[in-house]
């Protein structure tokens, strides 16, 4: 499919939100994620995403270090606060975190990493959690400023094999504990969902634990239903599931691309009703690709550059 060139962020201003206006100050602050081979593709991030964007760049198993490298460092050099991921079961030990840890600060100028556990069933080597990656301190000694963590709204079966919360419980309290201990700011990035209202109580939930780390939400961008629905089985998402599955046995809907307005919406009403809630803002998952993903983003989003934020 051929992707419109959009110039500039005031061009894609133009046409009205899919949004109401209750829930665009929700998203005024939203981050995405790209990958080597598919920022590769893009030509300037400057004419796509508004100024300031944080964008995460996945860390996917063999993929080479040297490619998250370059695009780290050409993404810093056009402005944007950049975000790698650490998967931790593909570093093969902590000698190589440090490199790629003092390599990202020193020669990219990266101050910020999304650290995860990652999606192997076997680590590569002797690390195999976010917690490992954060007991090292080799992201304060290198000076990183925000330290991002994943959250599993309908729990992770790679974790807790017998389908409860229990260990994801137990990691985001030993997290939320690090975050006193440490010199970066922290929060939490959830996979990509399509229930608000499991997002919603799931939140609820670990706040009665006692976490109170911001909350980033992971929403998938616009794409095909039929890949949405073989990202979401991949993945494991679960009671999100049952959107798509309804949405799929819609005939007037089938053939039409899905967008996250309904999910999106759902998160900002609440918010509104509950402003104390830990859901601080939403991350974009382009999986019908990244510029149909900013486009959508940018349709909703306020007309001013806004910088990162919590």
């Amino acid at each position: 499919m051929a992707f419109l060139n959009f110039g500039s962020r005031a061009d894609t201003t133009a046409s009205s939100p899919d949004l109401d206006p209750g829930a665009l100050a929700f998203i005024e602050n939203w981050s995405i994620e790209v990958m080597p081979r598919t920022a590769a593709k893009i030509e300037s991030f400057r004419a796509l995403l508004p100024a300031e964007t944080r964008v995460y760049i996945a860390h996917i198993a063999g993929t080479p270090f040297e490619d998250m490298l370059a695009t780290a460092r050409r993404l810093t050099e056009e402005g944007f606060p950049v975000m790698p991921h650490f998967p931790a079961r593909i570093i093969p030990d902590v000698a190589t975190l440090g490199t790629w840890v003092r390599r990202y600060r020193e020669e990219a100028g990266v101050t910020q990493a999304l650290l995860l556990g990652g999606g192997l069933a076997r680590p590569e080597g002797t690390l195999e959690s976010a917690v490992q990656l954060l007991e090292t301190g080799l992201f304060d000694r290198y000076g990183f400023q925000r330290l991002h963590v994943a959250g599993h709204p309908e729990g992770n079966r790679d974790i807790d094999a017998d389908g409860s919360t229990a260990q994801v419980d137990a990691s985001l309290m030993w997290k939320q504990d690090f975050s006193s201990r440490t010199d970066a700011e922290m929060a939490i990035v959830t996979q990509f969902a399509f229930d608000a209202v499991a997002v919603t109580a799931w939140a609820e939930r670990i706040a009665d634990l006692g976490v109170r780390l911001p909350i980033h939400v992971g929403i998938a961008g616009p794409a095909k239903l039929q890949t949405l629905i073989q990202f979401a089985l991949s993945c494991g998402v679960g009671p999100s599931l049952k959107v798509l599955q309804k949405r799929a046995m819609d005939v007037t809907r089938l053939l039409t691309p899905y967008e996250p307005t309904e999910v999106v919406s759902g998160l900002a009403h609440y918010k509104v009703r509950n402003p104390d809630s830990l859901i601080s803002q939403v991350h974009v998952f382009p999986l019908g690709g990244i510029r149909t993903a900013a486009d959508w983003m940018n349709r909703q989003a306020p007309a001013e550059p806004r910088a990162a934020t919590a």
